[in-house]
């Protein structure tokens, strides 16, 4: 009898960790090796064509990963960064058409008159340098103190570059399109402003400005499935929201929340407005979400389509389930690391590849058992 009621009582838990809507898989379906380690709270990752990796460290250098673990030395050329708070050297991505013209862009915080702002830089890259580099996107304006910079780039599938922008926390900000703080904005390659963009012809926005009420999506990721850009805000004590970005669209922030202050205050009673976007998904209390990507490899047929968020507070990886556009479930991974997951990306070899942030930070690749 002893032995039916441990099962019964193991049998209610899975219950109850099922209706919660997050799972717990004893038998992970893989193993972790460390790519890389020994990198100064690294931020944000692209795959080069030959097999290397170009990883961003926020206080201010870019390095070649070589596929054995060795880790160049500061590739030369970057303008000045500032590394206040949490803004340095943040996102990095390749053109579209890397392969012929070695264009690398990567945001960053800019020092300048008022403080500091999310930047947007592209260079060409040879050897261990970035040639021409030239400023592309600046956010107006700049500010005083090192919060809620951003940052995450993503190109379309017509080329455009979406760059993701906090609010520097000011919350009032988001709200207004004469700014660029809470904002995800939309340009061509050479930065100049896409015809189609919502505001391209407004005189109350700025022209850049393709979604705004945002926070500080410090996630964004091209769904491959549909070509359509998501998003993640890192919300207060409570509200991390997934989003799915449409031109002109109001999020929200701070309006409608589904979180409080960090001293407790109510920011908003409401959850809901006419005219503002509802999220996805929600995670109230906060996971202090981070990178984020959807999963096209071979490497785990199970995991195909479903979006994974890096985790900074909860120190672990969350994969959610997606049915479509819709939450099917959640899980747990990496929490035997007990690290914070800043980035996530799914590589080009059909494995899922990771950036933990810590002043030893590593790159971790996860493999099928």
């Amino acid at each position: 009898m002893p032995i039916l009621r441990i099962g019964l009582l193991l049998m209610f838990a899975a219950l109850c960790l099922v209706s919660a809507g997050i799972s717990y898989a004893r038998d992970k379906p893989y193993r972790t090796a460390t790519v890389a380690k020994g990198l100064e709270h690294p931020w944000g990752m692209a795959f080069l064509p030959d097999g290397r990796m170009l990883v961003t460290e926020r206080p201010g250098r870019l390095r070649i990963v070589s596929p054995d673990g060795t880790i160049s030395n500061p590739v030369s050329g970057l303008p000045k960064i500032a590394a206040v708070g949490q803004g340095g050297l943040l996102d990095v991505a390749l053109h579209p058409d890397f392969k012929n013209n070695h264009l690398v862009y990567f945001s960053f915080a800019e020092p300048g008159t008022g403080g500091q702002g999310t930047a947007v830089a592209r260079g060409r890259l040879e050897g261990n340098t970035l040639k021409d580099v030239k400023t592309i996107f600046r956010q107006k304006p700049k500010l005083s103190g090192g919060l809620h910079f951003g940052s995450r780039l993503v190109f379309a599938p017509d080329g455009t570059l979406y760059i993701s922008m906090g609010d520097r926390g000011r919350m009032e900000r988001a709200q207004n399109t004469r700014n660029h703080q809470g904002t995800i904005a939309r340009i061509n390659d050479d930065g100049s402003i896409p015809k189609d963009n919502p505001f391209a012809n407004s005189q109350d926005a700025l022209p850049e400005i393709y979604t705004y009420g945002n926070r500080n999506v410090q996630g964004m990721a091209l769904n491959p499935r549909t070509g359509i850009v998501w998003a993640q805000e890192h919300g207060p004590r409570g509200g991390d929201e997934v989003n799915i970005l449409k031109p002109g669209a109001n999020y929200g922030w701070p309006v409608i929340t589904h979180g409080i202050d960090y001293d407790g205050s109510i920011i908003s009673k409401d959850t809901r407005k006419p005219g503002m976007e509802q999220p996805v998904l929600h995670w109230t209390p906060s996971i202090a979400p981070s990178g984020m990507a959807f999963y096209d490899g071979d490497k785990f047929p199970q995991w195909k389509g479903d979006l994974f968020v890096g985790a900074l507070k909860d120190r672990h990886l969350r994969r959610v389930k997606l049915d479509g556009d819709k939450e099917a479930g959640q899980e747990k991974l990496l929490e035997e690391l007990g690290e914070r997951i800043r980035d996530v990306r799914s590589g080009p070899d059909g494995y899922l590849y990771v950036l933990t942030d810590s002043p030893d930070g590593q790159l971790i690749r996860l493999e099928p058992k």
